[in-house]
């Protein structure tokens, strides 16, 4: 009895001592958040003085609307030459329509070029390309950051040096395998595997996805191998849901090179009928009317330009794991 009530004093101090001392930690803590709010070129009493607050509503103004001239300038200009005929768009390239719109352009350049046919050959290369892209990066950089095996630092070295060999030094060496696959023995040339597989190999995408899979946390991991899950059921249930930012930063980057392609769809599918729209556009742009040709190249920026708006906010947001972890 002596012993329990010699104990209550002693608890009820030190729990006012750390109470104190939390109170003091968090004050520092907002004493520095407010110290680097506070921190910038002008401080808060400058910008209420008028002359400061205009003048630096202009410098806003004039970087937003340089920004959006520069960046969203070609982009408006395509989409308005694409329905403008051809003589106000060499007499007036400028102008608003002064004419008029020419609507038919669009319908011109989607049926007498073939637009429709060209723009699905695209979409199963970009479709095609991003799936192995996005299959072989994950699981090599899953085997690389997650599961480690001994010679992981090896495979690692031999990635990174293929990103030092230049890209028109293996143009010969993938033809030849294209030609005359090792395996298989049949030419893949006039097919779209001759565009998808070797895309799937960029060492680029690896190095890029195992950087993510470094920095999650590895308590994650020991508890779902503690609780029982394989390495499948760990990549597929816990690694892929934790990494939707790189998964769409990589979705990005494999769609947009293959749409803009043109080199290598061009030497492995040499038949118009299997061309996407960046090999066929140039073939048929001396047969064709300015306008339409204008028209048709508005709609073949569509799919990027999609794609940039849906998933752009997967490059600037977090991985949003801070509830991943407690404690």
């Amino acid at each position: 009895m002596t012993t329990a009530q010699g104990t209550a004093p002693a608890t009820t101090a030190d729990s006012i001592t750390l109470r104190a001392r939390l109170l003091r930690l968090t004050g520092r803590r907002k004493d520095a958040t407010d110290d680097q709010a506070d921190r910038s070129i002008l401080s808060d009493h400058d910008r209420r003085r008028r002359g400061v607050r205009v003048s630096m509503t202009g410098v806003h103004l004039f970087l937003f609307v340089g920004l959006v001239v520069a960046g969203l300038g070609p982009l408006l200009w395509l989409a308005k030459a694409a329905v403008t005929p051809t003589q106000d768009t060499l007499s007036q390239p400028f102008a608003l329509w002064p004419n008029g719109i020419d609507w038919a352009n669009l319908e011109h350049a989607w049926n007498d070029i073939h637009i429709d046919q060209y723009f699905l050959n695209t979409i199963w290369v970009a479709a095609g390309s991003w799936f192995f892209q996005v299959l072989v990066a994950t699981t090599a950089g899953y085997a690389l950051s997650v599961l480690r095996p001994k010679y992981a630092p090896i495979l690692n070295a031999l990635v990174l040096a293929t990103l030092f060999i230049p890209a028109v030094v293996l143009l010969v060496p993938l033809y030849l395998t294209v030609l005359h696959p090792p395996v298989i023995g049949v030419s893949l040339l006039n097919t779209y595997w001759a565009v998808w597989l070797p895309a799937a190999a960029n060492a680029f995408n690896i190095l890029l996805v195992k950087r993510f899979f470094d920095s999650l946390p590895r308590e994650v991991f020991e508890a779902a191998l503690t609780d029982g899950a394989g390495p499948f059921r760990v990549f597929w249930s816990i690694v892929l849901p934790m990494s939707k930012p790189i998964l769409g930063v990589v979705s990005v980057f494999a769609v947009i090179a293959a749409w803009k392609d043109f080199l290598w769809p061009l030497l492995v599918l040499p038949d118009p009928a299997v061309q996407p729209l960046s090999v066929r556009l140039p073939a048929v742009q001396s047969q064709t009317e300015l306008d339409v040709f204008l028209a048709a190249l508005a709609i073949s920026t569509l799919i990027p330009v999609v794609l940039f708006i849906v998933f752009q906010r997967l490059f600037l947001r977090g991985a949003g794991l801070g509830g991943a972890v407690k404690g």
